[in-house]
């Protein structure tokens, strides 16, 4: 289980020649499920690219600490990243490899058994439905195709935990599908799925539960079906409008 406890995350920007701290996170505690796919919703700037990054060790707490099965970054980072799958939602990878060369380097990164990556590479490719291109050059690819390869490169050395941001951002159809299919069966398989997205429709259909931010704070959590009939709602857009009081206009 992942285990969020009183995290909070300060920045300073500069404005007017002064230096204004704000937080982008501010005093969240929350516990991740084992075995279950949980999103993280809100509008932009909600603090959600925030709290994926202190989830996947890339950022520090100002305070709070995040734990995997009780231990902490600060004395096992290794570990920890090692049984980690982070998308984040800007993801840049390498033009001018084929998407092959990109698996087999991302295999060396975590020193998987040489005798292994060959056949992880060929089911990660029957997961993803990559064969078509395997071998093609990344920069030659779709945006559709270039998310799946990103998303492959994450699952190479078979994780135990995905932090998934914006996977389907920006994606057609076919490409959304095959990927919210791929979560979908990564959950049948034990692994737990914490997903961001801005497309809350999507998040109804595929999400055990749901955490809702707004300005750094979570303001409800709980099963889609709970928060709607605690909302009074039909769907998880209008719980949100809802829960915030309505749009400012």
């Amino acid at each position: 289980m992942i285990t969020v406890k009183n995290v909070s995350k300060k920045f300073i920007k500069k404005e007017k020649n002064k230096n204004i701290e704000f937080y982008a996170d501010k005093d969240i505690s929350y516990d991740f499920k084992d075995g279950s796919i949980t999103g993280v919703l809100g509008p932009n700037g909600a603090g959600k690219t925030t709290l994926l990054r202190m989830l996947s060790g890339i950022l520090n707490p100002t305070s709070g600490e995040v734990l995997f099965n009780n231990l902490n970054y600060k004395d096992n980072e290794i570990e920890i990243k090692k049984q980690i799958a982070y998308l984040s939602g800007n993801t840049k990878i390498y033009n001018n490899l084929s998407c092959y060369e990109l698996l087999k380097m991302c295999a060396d990164i975590y020193s998987m058994d040489k005798t292994k990556v060959e056949d992880r590479i060929k089911e990660v490719s029957d997961i993803l439905n990559l064969k078509d291109f395997l071998y093609n050059r990344i920069g030659n690819l779709s945006t559709g195709q270039m998310q799946r390869v990103s998303i492959a490169r994450c699952l190479i050395h078979d994780p135990k935990y995905y932090i998934l941001d914006e996977a389907t951002s920006g994606l057609d159809i076919i490409s959304s599908q095959i990927i919210l299919d791929f979560i979908k069966a990564e959950k049948k398989r034990g692994k737990t799925i914490i997903y961001s997205t801005h497309y809350m429709e999507e998040a109804e259909n595929i999400c055990d539960d749901v955490l809702l931010i707004n300005k750094g704070s979570i303001i409800k959590t709980g099963t889609p079906k709970a928060i709607l009939k605690d909302t009074n709602t039909d769907n998880l857009r209008d719980a949100f409008i809802s829960l915030i009081g309505g749009i400012n206009e």
